[in-house]
């Protein structure tokens, strides 16, 4: 396991490291209630699709980890309050939602009679899939490792380490596997304007792992492809429409374009809990607009006047047709992806619909 974690769970608390602090100062910090973690996860102190599913799993405990109610209604009431909370904290990524849903299906399919007997309900469950999201980026690095050449040049955007994950990583998890075994990888990271996730966590992240890196200007990208000869690109994502069009942070699209062009091959790692079949297609998934003070600000620096106008969209949506394939728990999917989306979909509601009865 590695030494740092993103989450973890005390039995009346979930712990969280503040990523807004990383790569200064390492702090961890105590959670006991769902509109805590709601603004922990707004304010991204957690972060990574995979992290915020799990986080949100957790959160449904809290508060009958850490309140007295009377009898059992009145804790279930309180349980999809919270459920009802935690769903708006954040819109574009799928797993919250897919992770609050799984909980709830289970909640609502049995009967309880007393409130511990829910507590160890809610916590069985978010502990399954903080267990499965580890399996699941392992298998996910050892199918993305294979496309990894035994001495490879990687361009890496934003940060899908362990730090946005329960542990290990789903794109970085890629990377990191090639790593172990033996290849010699390095990696062009993207500083991931505006909240800098690449410089700031990613670079921290292969500090800890020992791999080598360089940062770069998210639009310096082509330039190296041009002149660096670039292997491949490896990035996660937020959500998979069922086309195949992937919504990541902003500047993926960027650089699926630029990979594009280059003849160089753009991956994407994507477990199968970010694919959404009822997303047609991009354009149907909601993109989050963040506040203006992360553009026109660096930490607590003004970086332009307040009264410029500022767009901030967090995420952008990348075609099908820019990427290569899908780097899945299950496999890697190749174009065209909407009849293999739903097989591998089909085969994980399979997996654990009966955990869920």
């Amino acid at each position: 396991m590695t030494e740092y974690h993103s989450l973890q769970w005390t039995g009346d608390s979930l712990v969280l490291l503040d990523q807004r602090l990383l790569p200064h100062t390492v702090k961890y910090v105590d959670i006991r209630s769902y509109q805590e973690l709601a603004e922990a996860i707004k304010t991204m102190m957690v972060r990574g699709a995979p992290a915020i599913g799990v986080a949100a799993a957790y959160g449904l405990a809290l508060p009958v980890a850490n309140i007295e109610f009377a009898d059992i209604d009145s804790a279930l009431a309180e349980v999809r309050r919270a459920a009802a909370y935690l769903r708006v904290s954040r819109p574009t990524a799928v797993n919250l939602h897919w992770a609050i849903e799984r909980v709830m299906t289970r909640v609502e399919n049995l009967v309880f009679r007393t409130v511990h007997e829910l507590e160890n309900a809610l916590v069985d469950e978010a502990n399954a899939m903080a267990s499965e999201d580890v399996q699941t980026n392992r298998a996910i690095g050892k199918f993305g490792a294979d496309l990894v050449p035994e001495t490879a040049t990687v361009i890496h955007h934003c940060n899908t380490g362990a730090l946005g994950t329960v542990d290990y990583g789903t794109a970085l998890g890629v990377i990191r596997t090639a790593h172990e075994q033996g290849k010699k990888v390095r990696v062009f990271v993207d500083e991931t304007r505006p909240r800098l996730q690449g410089s700031r966590l990613t670079a921290w992240e292969l500090t800890q792992l020992q791999i080598p890196f360089t940062v770069i200007v998210d639009g310096a990208a082509a330039y190296m492809m041009k002149t660096e000869g670039v292997d491949l690109c490896v990035v996660g994502c937020d959500r998979v429409a069922a086309n195949g069009d992937v919504a990541n942070k902003i500047g993926t699209y960027h650089l699926a374009l630029a990979a594009y062009a280059h003849g160089v091959p753009f991956y994407v790692a994507a477990p199968l809990s970010t694919v959404d079949l009822t997303r047609l297609s991009g354009e149907e998934i909601e993109i989050e607009e963040r506040a203006a003070k992360e553009v026109n600000h660096m930490g607590e620096t003004c970086v332009m006047p307040e009264t410029y106008p500022v767009r901030n969209p967090a995420f952008d949506v990348t075609p099908a047709k820019f990427i290569t394939g899908l780097i899945t728990e299950k496999g890697i999917i190749y174009p065209p992806f909407d009849d293999a989306l739903k097989r591998f979909k089909e085969s994980q509601v399979h997996m654990h619909g009966e955990d869920n009865q």
